[in-house]
């Protein structure tokens, strides 16, 4: 896949203009980003003991956190301790990327040109942004909308009424009618009877050979990327929020919910209606049983039903009870 940023930041960064209260130094960051994905000189953040694996190989020069979860970090890495680590990197990114808080109208839309694509198909009023890629033999439905920057790629079938934004699509995606790809999240941080809303920067990764089946909504990553991996299937109005990761060859039935930040591993089913919780782990080769409510993580080659989701056998004895 290739490298987009579709949201662009100030060419420099300095942390004593972003975070109050530090010393005068002008103190240069190249980017803000995960701690898995963090380099020399970057700025990150830690604000859950679910992530200290990440922390503890973090290449991150500066970190986030708060004094209960400092002690994970390399001694490499300048801790700078907040209350609340989600807020403080809120306001920094708002600072950073003020546009990202809210998805404005794509001002730079017109209708495709045949010209200018040659090897592409259109219906009616398709409505396209600048700088957008799209690979030979793709076919695009009538009222569909796709933003600046999008990248489609080779023999893509993207369906009526889609909207695609801040997406990276790979080849032989299918995108049925009525879905919306790469819109903010559901991001906010409740302060002084208020909602702050938290700036998703990320975007879509959809990768080769995956269908996505129609009214499904997928949003952009916060930070972190939300991705789906080769040759899953989605149906019907499924749900992914943001930074959600879902792995090869999984085949998703309709109306099931992912919250921010799950990971789902390869060959996965899940049946209708399922919810998987935020940022929790669900393994390879496992199968959810509709209807279930997944709140834990689930290990590899497990079948689990109910709410909560226990494995299969147990939900069967419950259920004769």
């Amino acid at each position: 896949m290739q490298t987009v940023h579709f949201f662009k930041k100030k060419n420099s960064l300095y942390l004593n203009d972003l975070i109050k209260g530090l010393n005068k130094k002008k103190i240069k960051i190249n980017n803000i980003t995960t701690l898995n994905k963090s380099k020399k000189n970057d700025l990150t953040f830690f604000d859950s003991i679910r992530y200290k694996s990440y922390a503890a190989s973090t290449k991150a020069s500066y970190c986030l956190t708060n004094d209960k979860l400092e002690k994970y970090l390399p001694s490499t890495v300048k801790k700078i301790l907040v209350k609340n680590v989600l807020f403080e990197l809120g306001k920094i990114l708002k600072k950073v990327y003020p546009d990202a808080d809210v998805d404005y109208p794509d001002l730079s839309l017109k209708l495709a040109s045949k010209n200018k694509y040659k090897h592409v198909k259109f219906g009616n009023n398709v409505l396209i942004g600048k700088n957008v890629k799209i690979g030979k033999k793709t076919t695009i439905g009538s009222n569909s909308i796709i933003e600046h920057d999008v990248i489609l790629g080779v023999n893509c079938v993207i369906g009526s009424n889609v909207t695609i934004k801040n997406s990276i699509l790979g080849n032989n995606v299918v995108i049925q009618d009525s879905c919306n790809i790469g819109s903010k999240g559901f991001g906010f941080i409740p302060i002084s009877n208020k909602n702050f809303k938290f700036p998703h920067i990320g975007k879509v990764i959809i990768n080769d050979n995956v269908e996505i089946a129609s009214g499904c909504t997928i949003d952009r990553g916060s930070i972190d990327d939300t991705e789906i991996g080769e040759n899953s299937y989605l149906d019907n109005q499924v749900h992914i929020a943001h930074n959600v990761k879902i792995g090869n060859n999984c085949m998703i039935a309709g109306q099931v919910g992912f919250a921010g930040s799950a990971k789902i591993g390869n060959n996965v089913s899940i049946g209708g209606q399922a919810g998987i919780s935020g940022h929790i782990k669900v393994g390879n080769n496992v199968k959810i049983g509709g209807g279930s409510g997944v709140v834990k993580d689930i290990k590899d080659n497990q079948i689990v039903m109910g709410y909560p989701a226990v494995p299969f056998k147990d939900f069967i004895k419950n259920w004769k009870k």
